[in-house]
């Protein structure tokens, strides 16, 4: 099964990197070292947002 996911995600991969005219190694370095990174940041700054927020409005302001 686990040989079945992976075939599939190299599929994926390849099929993007033809898709952009790039490379399968390049399609994995924009989305494992600059795309994926970048969203984890984002989503980690909005869930501290929503934190504060979520403060603020338990205080009532």
């Amino acid at each position: 099964m686990m040989n079945q996911i992976f075939d599939w995600c190299v599929a994926v991969l390849i099929y993007w990197a033809n898709l952009f005219g790039i490379t399968y190694k390049e399609i994995n370095v924009w989305i494992f070292v600059i795309i994926w990174p970048i969203l984890t940041i984002a989503l980690v700054a909005i869930i501290i947002r929503q934190q504060q927020r979520i403060r603020q409005l338990a205080k009532g302001k």
